[in-house]
């Protein structure tokens, strides 16, 4: 957490403004007193970009076996699934 004097917050509201609205939280301080938290709205985060989970799929190794489960499951579901539209 990030320590921030009153003169600052005011000097710089925006550009602190929007570092809370990307996560980052603050004490804010008078005469080197804490008196507030800033921080982050948990309903205004934004979801991580979508570039970032594909960096943590590509970084995450497969696991063969799993994955051949899923394989067979998906057709095993395939071989009993009935078609809605069919009579």
């Amino acid at each position: 957490m990030t320590t921030i004097a009153q003169r600052e917050l005011r000097n710089q509201i925006s550009a602190i403004l929007r570092r809370a609205e990307e996560g980052e939280q603050f004490t804010i301080t008078v005469d080197g007193r804490p008196v507030a938290l800033l921080g982050p709205l948990a309903i205004t985060r934004k979801p991580a970009a979508a570039g970032r989970l594909a960096a943590v799929v590509n970084q995450t190794p497969v696991d063969a076996t799993w994955a051949r489960e899923l394989r067979e499951l998906r057709a095993a579901d395939l071989e009993i699934a009935r078609d809605p539209w069919a009579r």
